[in-house]
């Protein structure tokens, strides 16, 4: 049995998810990040899963989701994308600190994960944050500056209008030079990743993701257990249950 809160940590609405008899225990903390236009509610299987395991999980809702939903149009959220990522990078340092200060995290034991949106999340905390212990990135992108890029070229060819000049976009662009782990690999200082991305995928390219794996399996020389890349050759962008299942053992191992 596992309890569900709908409360507010850090003054972000969250749905906090732990055993009733540990809820006032210090316990290892997972984050679960869900993706663009969804909500916390959406990744509550991670958290009951997770939960019956012994974790206090801990799902935000985004800036502009679910319970911060502003009615924005699409296009506004669409122009808001990359604030959101890293205000939510930014949301779960806090949160952390607020559940450890009360003896409620473990400090040494702290995992993230996140889908599509909150699989890039995921990435730009791994770039910034040396106390994420483990990660699982699912459809998400490590590469923030090419995936700007695309997404600007993508805008432009559905003519979509940007209301930025050349110049501002790139400061813009330069902003998230921090979070882009591509960049910065050797921030990971070999901490358990594992990846999971479609093939299929025509929302989040699988094309990075792989590149980046390819990228920084020296990295873990001797230690290969710590770093997995599962590819679905059919999934499109949609997280299959042997993710959902392989994302719990992940945490299970290594957090």
């Amino acid at each position: 049995m596992v309890m569900i809160e709908n409360e507010q940590l850090a003054e972000v609405p969250v749905l906090h998810v732990v055993k009733p008899e540990k809820k006032l225990e210090q316990l290892p903390l997972i984050f679960f990040i869900h993706g663009f236009t969804s909500a916390k509610e959406h990744n509550l299987h991670f958290g009951y899963l997770l939960a019956e395991a012994g974790y206090r999980v801990v799902l935000p809702d985004a800036l502009f989701h679910g319970e911060r939903d502003e009615g924005l149009s699409e296009r506004r959220l669409q122009l808001s994308f990359w604030d959101i990522v890293v205000r939510t990078i930014t949301e779960i340092n806090e949160i952390k600190n607020d559940l450890v200060q009360r003896g409620l995290a473990d400090p040494e034991r702290i995992g993230i994960a996140g889908t599509s949106m909150g699989g890039i999340v995921t990435f730009g905390a791994l770039a910034v944050y040396p106390w994420v212990k483990a990660a699982v990135a699912l459809m998400g992108c490590p590469n923030y500056s090419a995936f700007f890029d695309a997404m600007i070229e993508e805008g432009k060819r559905r003519q979509i209008d940007i209301p930025m000049p050349p110049a501002l976009l790139a400061l813009e662009k330069e902003k998230l030079a921090r979070y882009d782990l591509s960049k910065q690999p050797e921030k990971l200082a070999g901490r358990p990743l594992f990846i999971w991305h479609g093939k299929c995928d025509g929302v989040v390219p699988y094309a990075y993701t792989y590149e980046f794996y390819e990228q920084i399996k020296p990295l873990y020389e001797g230690n290969e257990d710590r770093l997995k890349f599962i590819t679905d050759p059919h999934a499109g962008h949609k997280v299959t249950r042997e993710a959902f299942l392989e994302t719990v053992r992940w945490f299970c191992e290594y957090v």
